[in-house]
């Protein structure tokens, strides 16, 4: 549904933090599915952890975050503002992701009032849950 191309115009985020390959499913203000393709190229890898590639488990948050960003920031109004993290709850860290997977990051957004709301997000590398977390925002 938006490419690599659609996703600059809507996040300000750019590489290397830029975090989001491609959104497939797109509900604005009420859920979004996105791609992240992890290689071994991603600049982390190369401290975390030498002989050992694991994706840092804040990196697969920010991934997922990034997410609810566009799905908050597709609805009308939120264009060009920024969404901050305003928390996190409940994250279990449940299967490493390693160079050579692939993200699917889902975002449901539970509450929404204002500049602030609330989203359960799950990552998943094929059908295994490799991270979930409910995640509290703010739109600046």
């Amino acid at each position: 549904m938006l490419n690599i191309d659609e996703i600059q115009k809507i996040l300000p985020h750019r590489p290397p933090f830029l975090l989001v390959d491609r959104v497939e499913e797109l509900e604005p203000g009420i859920r979004a599915t996105g791609k992240k393709c992890v290689t071994m190229n991603e600049p982390y890898f190369q401290g975390h952890f030498p002989g050992k590639a694991v994706m840092p488990g804040v990196i697969i948050l920010e991934s997922l975050a990034q997410v609810g960003a566009i799905c908050m920031l597709t609805v009308e109004g939120n264009e060009g503002k920024i969404v901050l993290f305003g928390g996190m709850d409940k994250v279990r860290f449940k299967r490493q992701v390693l160079p050579g997977d692939v993200l699917t990051l889902k975002v449901e957004i539970s509450k929404s009032k204002g500049n602030f709301g609330v989203g359960t997000a799950i990552a998943y590398v094929d059908d295994q849950v490799a991270v979930e977390a409910t995640l509290t925002f703010a739109i600046e």
